[in-house]
């Protein structure tokens, strides 16, 4: 069921991993090598993918590079949204992945990009195309974000709060479709370039959009999905159950899982940023994942995993 295992989302923001807490990243850059050494030895044949950055930061790679971080992924991972959040013009997509190729062999990916509809459903729509037409052929791997909004119910997983305009509120209109189902004009855009890119969809626990999920993405053709499962979630009653019924809804798209969240009670702080107390015990839980939902494959000296996709 996965093509793929990312180590963490968004390493380098604070709003998915505490800076005060781990300020140079050495802690990260121990979990993250103790996931990856554990997610290699219980699938050999799965693509590794360091947590996409935000910030596209290319001294946050050479920080990892240093720590020996990429010596335990296959790929690294951007992500991008310059309408929206990032000092920079969307018409330097490509100018931002050379400052990463510059720093490392390695493939990468851009596993989250996307446009709001907050201030306009043209701009959004707009943007997809223009996006479209400068990633085409640039990354092995292209993932939309998202296709469903954000119900402003649920919040947001960020440091942009109502103080800070509409930084907080274009959270909350990233989809292709609106939080009441309905679709938006960006929708029919994307359809048209649902060979270049996959989605990016965060599924809650227990969501109620998993099914509706599985038939908009199967209606738009879309192959590859990005989504994530919870080591915080994992302690939940019934965790496995979900994780089951969710993995089984995905099984006909080739799904890259992000593994990530540290749990309340095994943070250095109680908050699914905090480093964790025992970094060993996210590598086992990586595992745990691989080995339920991409099985076991084990190196042998006469096979060795494929090559990480690069493009053409």
């Amino acid at each position: 069921m996965i093509e793929a295992a990312m180590i963490w989302n968004e390493p380098n923001n604070k709003s998915h991993w505490d800076p005060e807490l781990d300020p140079d990243w050495r802690l990260f850059a121990e979990m993250a090598m103790l996931a990856g050494q554990a997610i290699r030895a219980e699938n050999a044949s799965l693509t590794r993918v360091l947590g996409g950055i935000s910030p596209i930061d290319p001294a946050f790679i050479v920080n990892m590079k240093g720590r020996g971080v990429l010596d335990h992924v296959d790929a690294v991972a951007v992500h991008g949204f310059p309408l929206d959040w990032n000092l920079w013009r969307i018409d330097e997509w490509p100018q931002k992945i050379e400052e990463i190729r510059a720093v490392t062999e390695l493939p990468i990916w851009v596993s989250e990009v996307g446009v709001s509809s907050f201030g306009a459903e043209e701009v959004q729509a707009w943007g997809l195309e223009r996006t479209a037409q400068l990633l085409a052929g640039r990354a092995p791997r292209l993932h939309w974000y998202s296709l469903f909004d954000l119900p402003q119910a649920w919040g947001a997983t960020t440091r942009h709060k109502e103080a800070e305009g509409s930084s907080y509120y274009r959270h909350f209109h990233m989809g292709l479709i609106r939080a009441d189902g309905t679709p938006k004009q960006a929708l029919d855009v994307f359809a048209r370039h649902a060979h270049i890119f996959g989605l990016m969809q965060w599924f809650r626990f227990e969501d109620p959009r998993l099914d509706d999920a599985v038939a908009w993405m199967k209606r738009l053709g879309v192959r590859r999905l990005r989504t994530g499962l919870s080591w915080a979630d994992s302690f939940r009653p019934g965790a496995d159950l979900f994780f089951d019924r969710m993995m089984q809804a995905l099984a006909d798209f080739e799904v890259t899982v992000t593994f990530a969240f540290t749990p309340e009670h095994r943070g250095l702080a109680p908050h699914h940023t905090s480093p964790p107390v025992a970094p060993e015990e996210f590598a086992e839980f990586c595992a745990r994942m691989v080995r339920r939902y991409a099985g076991s494959v084990r190196l042998t000296p006469e096979v060795s995993p494929p090559a990480p996709a690069r493009v053409s």
